[in-house]
Order: structure tokens, then C-alpha cells, then sequence
């Protein structure tokens, strides 16, 4: 008598989830290397059984029914974004697969296709906020300038007149892959952490670009307004279907 409830409840927690991530892909639009997300519900009796192992007897199933929709996962799109220039020598980009590696001050190392680096007070090559960037064993990449020059490998050199220097490698980027993106879990800093890391070889480095975020901001904008509108049209209906309740209730109570 009652399931409408569950029904419209569950619609309106699941547009509300949906607006959430859309909101998160929407504020980071400018946020360089910024992968979007999706959320994916799906009725909790499949989570149900997928959870709890069922018909052990080999009994016959003579039917479900579900009427309420369970949180299934936020699902990230690792799509390429496009490598936008900037022409600051300490801005690089990725293009293709893997990620840079950061290493917070603890030792905690997350990997990131953010590219917009600068130099920490004792000249190591640093994501502001994050931690030091790593080369290809794992080590902070020490530079001590940032009038540096990087290759399609990732190998920087100074960027300065031969007598001076000019064209010596002085460090290389680390770009690490994982054999299923997947597995990674966005961490509450925005970056990625996960095992199994290697180093990619599917891949080049741009140096004074960033790649931007790959969110649509249009389809974000279409996807926004659809599911507010189904919130209000769900909450609207729950209304409606309580106000009937009531009334079903008295008139029942009164000939009774």
C-alpha cells in the first residue's frame, strides 16, 4: 500500500546523488587534469544478492520485486583533456596514458594528471599543496631553477646559453600506469591512489601546457537541470501521494 513511498524516496535520493557529483564535475571545470565523475545506482535487491549467496537449495524463484534504488558507485572517466598552452616553463602535460607522482611530506605517495608545478623552498619540482613530483624511481626531482626546458619523455634540461649550462639534463618526470584505472580511489585531496603502479610507455609530455578538465560543461549543464526537475517532480508527487494516504485513511476510518 505503501511502496510508492519507498519508490519516490528512492527517486529523490538518487537525483540528489546525481546532483552532487554533477556539482563536484562542475566546480572543478578549471581544474587542470580533472577527471569527471558519474554516479550509478542500481535496486537493492541486486545489491542484495550480489552480497549474500542465495538459493542454495535450488528452489525455485517465484518472483522479486524491488522498491527502493541502493548507491552502486561513482564511476571516474579517465578520457584524455585537452592540452591547453601556457607558456610557464614548469607546466606540463600528458598526453596519452599514466600519471605524475606526488609525495606528501608524510612519505604518502598519489598519482595526479595535474601538471601545474612549481619549485618548493628548497628547489625540488613540487605540486603546490600536494607534495614533491617524483621521476621515474621514485625520488623528488630536484631543480633549483625554473629556467628549464622539458622533452616528449618528460627529461628536463636548463634552458639557459651552453656556457652556462644550457642543454644538461637535470631530471626526468615520472609517468606511471596502472593495469586497471578502475581500481583507483580518488582520494580526499582530489588525487589518485591505488598499487600496482609502472612506468607507462604509452605516452608524451608537453611541456608549458596543461591538459583541462575533460568535463562537458553543456551535457553537465543539460544533466543538471534534468535531474532538478525530477527532484521537484518527485517530491511534488510525494505530496500528492501523502495528502491521498491521509485521506484513504479517514474515509476507510469513517465507514468503518
Amino acid at each position: 500500500m505503501y511502496k510508492g513511498f519507498y519508490n519516490l524516496t528512492s527517486a529523490m535520493l538518487t537525483h540528489q546523488h546525481n546532483l552532487n557529483v554533477i556539482g563536484n564535475n562542475m566546480v572543478n571545470i578549471s581544474t587542470s587534469g580533472y577527471k569527471q565523475e558519474r554516479y550509478v545506482a542500481t535496486t537493492f535487491d541486486d545489491v542484495m544478492y550480489s552480497r549474500v549467496t542465495v538459493n542454495e537449495s535450488g528452489g525455485t524463484e517465484i518472483g522479486r520485486q524491488s522498491y527502493i534504488r541502493a548507491a552502486s558507485d561513482i564511476y571516474t572517466d579517465y578520457s584524455q583533456g585537452i592540452p591547453e598552452p601556457t607558456e610557464l616553463p614548469l607546466d606540463f602535460a600528458i598526453v596519452g596514458d599514466g600519471f605524475f607522482a606526488v609525495q606528501d611530506p608524510e612519505g604518502n605517495v598519489a598519482y595526479t594528471r595535474m601538471g601545474n608545478f612549481c619549485l618548493d623552498d628548497e628547489g625540488y619540482l613540487c605540486l603546490p599543496g600536494f607534495g614533491q613530483v617524483l621521476d621515474p624511481q621514485s625520488r623528488p626531482i630536484y631543480l633549483g631553477t625554473d629556467k628549464i626546458r622539458g622533452d616528449s619523455r618528460g627529461v628536463i634540461y636548463f634552458d639557459q646559453p651552453p656556457e652556462q649550462g644550457g642543454g644538461t639534463a637535470i631530471g626526468q618526470l615520472g609517468v606511471f600506469s596502472f593495469e586497471d584505472n578502475l581500481a583507483l580511489e580518488r582520494n580526499d585531496r582530489g588525487l589518485f591512489t591505488g598499487e600496482g603502479a609502472q612506468q607507462s610507455e604509452d605516452f608524451e609530455i608537453w611541456n608549458k601546457y596543461l591538459e583541462r578538465s575533460n568535463t562537458d560543461m553543456v551535457k553537465q549543464m543539460t544533466e543538471m537541470i534534468t535531474y532538478q526537475r525530477a527532484l521537484q517532480s518527485a517530491a511534488q508527487v510525494t505530496k500528492m501521494y501523502d495528502q491521498l494516504m491521509t485521506k484513504a485513511t479517514g474515509e476507510v476510518g469513517r465507514f468503518a
